[in-house]
């Protein structure tokens, strides 16, 4: 236990999605990491990754700090969450990207998307569209954290690190885009 009587381990656990199997992880403070396409490989190297970043020994568990973050996925996918609201913990990321990823979280809501240019703007530093490509890149709670809301100013769906196909579901599933016909 810590000074604050917390276990310092990290949980995490892979889960199905509608976008593929995807590896959460949480501390104490709250969801952590949001890996897309958990096969194998994600699998092996994950968890020593977790280790490093956080100084703690990853435990795999999907009933105890896991338990709500997957229940609100599983809705969110099913069509009946709109807004997470879930104790994130951010110690994955810091300065900048942490600004901007703070402000996505909280100003860009399920079903509509912002700029680049615009979210740069937000977070008061205005000419900064490829830093904040830069943060939605470095993003450790994709989805929850919804970078795939943000989206060039010519309207191109712009980069993606779970890949465009994803961004496309994703942005589908929240009305943004159409559904696929196939």
């Amino acid at each position: 236990m810590d000074s604050e009587g917390r276990s310092p381990h990290v949980e995490w656990a892979v889960v199905p999605s509608d976008i593929g199997p995807l590896l959460l992880a949480a501390t104490g403070q709250g969801l952590v990491s949001v890996v897309f396409h958990a096969g194998p490989a994600v699998r092996e190297r994950e968890p020593a990754r977790l280790a490093a970043r956080l100084g703690a020994e990853p435990v795999e568990s999907a009933t105890g700090r896991l338990a709500e973050p997957i229940r609100r996925l599983d809705a969110y996918f099913a069509g009946r969450l709109k807004t997470f609201d879930l104790p994130l913990d951010w110690s994955l990321t810091a300065g900048f990207n942490r600004q901007v990823l703070r402000e996505l979280a909280s100003g860009v809501p399920y079903g509509t998307v912002v700029g680049y240019g615009e979210l740069a703007e937000r977070v008061g530093q205005p000419g900064a569209a490829q830093a904040v490509g830069a943060a939605m890149g470095s993003n450790p709670l994709p989805v929850v954290v919804p970078c795939h809301r943000v989206v060039e100013s010519d309207g191109g769906l712009g980069g993606f690190g779970g890949g465009l196909e994803t961004k496309r579901q994703l942005l589908a599933l929240e009305g943004v885009l159409p559904q696929p016909l196939f």
